[in-house]
């Protein structure tokens, strides 16, 4: 017999992708995700603050009962150049990681339903309620619906809205890693299960623990994730994201392909600029890395029966901490709109879409806001 369950490509396998597979699984959808890379992913960005989006998300995907997610953080503190602490806040946090979402939720989809080396190259509609995946070795794939989860240089939404494109908002983000264990014992004291943050004008760097890369939160194998946001100007954005082997990077360089000189350059600016215990961070990690921050915002999310979430539709910035909070906000509320919309998928796609236009809108404002206070205060009226 001919199976009755609505089914749903995704195209990308990252978080957002990974959101979505498992709420639509959930719902009792057959679920196909198409990821363009090769080979398995490997870490994409360090530590995550763990938002209670999130934890509502695997919750309804069954995966969150009895798992451990992160790093507690008991409060936060606000360091001057000196080291000194000049303000404390209490505030309970949690912070996890890339890996540990990813990792969580990756081994709840089954290896049949997970396709590597699947690049996009078009999407057709016919006149009923089918849509097909074109992919470039000539496979292709239909289904119900169609859902663009493929992150910041979305191809779905290159195909959707040739026009909507990442635009940079003139700093970058340096990060890095650094092993318990790894730092002296005093400062390793001050940044342990604290969210620590050191701010000076036109820019600021902040660091918390999350767990070790197979998800331990056993302390001594835990990891120091710090971010330090540096103005770069536009016309200097090229020669910051040329990597090692001179290759310009689109977006970031990952971590081993930071050119010396940038690393050198680095290194001089955390001795002059930084609190010690900041200092000691940046000069103790093996391999930074460097994300370029960026604004990209839709106006639509919906087109028939293909939908734009997470960063592919929106990208708030990171002093935010929701760009995964949205993803899993924007998969979550989609199952539930779906669930039971029987023939009516186009009515419950138009109410989600107009719900999360507004949440993605709101997000963007409020990040740029904040990373104007930081980086270009002058520009805040």
């Amino acid at each position: 017999m001919e199976s009755t369950k609505r089914r749903a490509i995704i195209i990308g396998g990252s978080l957002g992708g990974l959101f979505n597979a498992l709420a639509l699984r959930a719902i009792g959808w057959d679920v196909q995700v198409y990821e363009r890379t090769p080979h398995a992913l490997d870490s994409r960005g360090g530590g995550i603050v763990l938002q209670p989006d999130v934890e509502r998300a695997l919750e309804f995907a069954g995966l969150r009962e009895g798992l451990a997610l992160g790093v507690v953080s008991k409060e936060r503190i606000f360091l001057e150049r000196s080291g000194a602490i000049v303000h404390r806040v209490p505030s309970r946090q949690t912070l996890t990681s890339w890996p540990m979402l990813y990792n969580t939720m990756r081994n709840a989809i089954p290896e049949s339903a997970y396709h590597l080396n699947a690049r996009l190259v078009d999407i057709e509609e016919d006149s009923g309620s089918v849509v097909t995946a074109v992919f470039a070795d000539g496979q292709r794939a239909s289904a119900d619906l169609l859902i663009g989860a493929d992150g910041v240089n979305s191809t779905v939404r290159a195909l959707k809205m040739a026009a909507s494109r990442p635009e940079y908002a003139g700093y970058v983000a340096w990060r890095g890693l650094v092993a318990e264990g790894e730092l002296d014992e005093v400062t390793a004291a001050c940044l342990t299960e604290r969210f620590v943050f050191h701010q000076f004008p036109g820019s600021h760097i902040l660091q918390y623990l999350i767990p070790a890369t197979d998800g331990s939160t056993e302390p001594g194998r835990r990891f120091f994730n710090w971010v330090w946001y540096r103005n770069v100007p536009h016309t200097a954005l090229a020669q910051t994201l040329t990597d090692k082997t001179g290759v310009i990077r689109p977006t970031s360089v990952p971590p081993g392909f930071v050119q010396d000189r940038s690393v050198k350059e680095l290194h001089e600016a955390a001795n002059a600029l930084l609190a010690p215990q900041m200092a000691s961070l940046v000069l103790a990690t093996k391999d930074p890395f460097i994300q370029s921050i960026l604004d990209v915002s839709v106006d639509r999310m919906v087109f028939g029966r293909v939908v734009l979430t997470g960063d592919a539709a929106f990208v708030p910035r990171p002093h935010t901490a929701a760009s995964t909070s949205k993803a899993a906000s924007n998969a979550l509320d989609l199952a539930q709109a779906l669930k039971g919309a029987d023939d009516r998928i186009e009515d419950a796609l138009r109410l989600w879409e107009r719900d999360q236009l507004q949440l993605g809108t709101a997000l963007k404002w409020h990040g740029q806001r904040l990373g104007n206070q930081s980086q270009f205060p002058e520009r805040v009226v």
